[in-house]
C-alpha cells in the first residue's frame, strides 16, 4: 500500500512539475515586450503619457483663448456703449435745413436715326 500512494505522489510531484513549466514557458511569451501584451502594456504606457501631455497643452491653449475672448469681449461692450452714446448724441443735433431742388425740365433724349454702329465690307474704304 505504501508503495502505491508513493507511486502516486510521485506522479502528481510530476504533472505538477510539467505543469509549471508549460506556464512559465507561456508567461515568458506573454511578459516578451515585443510580441507579447507586456509590449501592448507598454506601447499603451507611453501613449497615455504623450496623451496627458496634449490634453494639458490643450488646457493651457485654451485657458488662454478663453481670456483674450474675455478681454475683447469687454473691449466690445465698451466700444458699445461709447456707440450708443454718440447715437443717442446725434439726436439732439439740429437737422441742416433742406433746400428745394428746382424746378427745371429734364431734356429730352432723342433716339438717334442713324445705328450707333455699322458694318462695313472689308474691300471698301
Amino acid at each position: 500500500m505504501d508503495l502505491i500512494a508513493d507511486i502516486l505522489l510521485a506522479a502528481g510531484a510530476f504533472g505538477a512539475g510539467f505543469y509549471c513549466f508549460i506556464l512559465s514557458r507561456r508567461l515568458k511569451k506573454f511578459n516578451n515586450l515585443e510580441k507579447g501584451v507586456g509590449g501592448a502594456v507598454a506601447v499603451l504606457s507611453a501613449q497615455v503619457d504623450d496623451l496627458n501631455r496634449t490634453l494639458t497643452a490643450a488646457q493651457q491653449t485654451a485657458a488662454a483663448s478663453a481670456e483674450t475672448l474675455s478681454d475683447l469681449t469687454m473691449r466690445a461692450e465698451e466700444m458699445s456703449k461709447r456707440l450708443d452714446l454718440q447715437m443717442a448724441s446725434l439726436h439732439d443735433v439740429p437737422a441742416p435745413p433742406q433746400t428745394p431742388k428746382p424746378q427745371h425740365a429734364e431734356p429730352e433724349v432723342k433716339s438717334p436715326s442713324e445705328p450707333l454702329f455699322t458694318r462695313r465690307a472689308l474691300g471698301t474704304n
